[in-house]
């Protein structure tokens, strides 16, 4: 897997924890605690932010992502 793909599959990652994230909010200002959409959104927002740690973590395990230092 060359850098770019592994760059826009953490990039797609981000984009939907984000996503998440502004959903839970609007359920939340919208619904005004009437529905379970804003704790299904959040829930969703931690369990893809999981999985991207633990690809991470595999990723660097199994040798394809190379970790650095910041400055050197």
């Amino acid at each position: 897997m060359n850098d770019s793909l592994k760059t826009l599959l953490v990039i797609a990652f981000l984009i939907v924890i984000v996503w998440n994230l502004g959903a839970g909010l609007y359920y939340l200002l919208v619904d005004r605690g009437q529905t379970k959409r804003t704790v299904n959104a959040l829930t969703r927002r931690i369990a893809v932010s999981v999985a991207l740690i633990l690809l991470v973590v595999i990723g660097i395990w199994g040798g394809w992502i190379q970790p650095h230092g910041v400055g050197r």
